[in-house]
């Protein structure tokens, strides 16, 4: 089965050690502008998904969502959600540990493409 997102090691050391802090964690990551286009984690209590929000897969045992008109742009890409020095989105969880999560990604083969399950 082929995963529309995965994690580094590295992002899920930090997903260990924030979820040890918080709690059951979610990732959400947006259309928007400035922080919205950045992997977000919040703690899974705190953040509500609606409608416009799908379901790409989990990393670290937490769900990661995205809006759907993000996943349309998106779609053809596997995401790697990766960690990195620096701060990133202000109302993100990892934040005050100088790290932020960052989206990498690639685009699926021929044959992946032909095994991804529809969203």
């Amino acid at each position: 089965m082929v995963a529309r997102v995965l994690a580094t090691d590295a992002a899920l050391a930090l997903i260990d050690h924030l979820r040890a802090k918080h709690g059951a964690l979610l990732f959400h990551q947006s259309g928007g502008c400035c922080d919205g286009s950045a992997p977000m984690c919040y703690p899974q209590a705190e953040f509500i998904t609606g409608d416009a929000d799908v379901l790409l897969g989990e990393i670290g045992g937490c769900p990661f969502y995205m809006s759907r008109s993000q996943f349309a742009y998106w779609e053809h890409t596997q995401l790697i959600i990766d960690v990195v020095e620096g701060r990133g989105g202000m109302f993100s969880l990892e934040g005050p540990e100088g790290l932020r999560f960052l989206t990498r990604s690639r685009l699926y083969s021929d044959e992946e493409w032909a095994e991804l399950s529809p969203v």
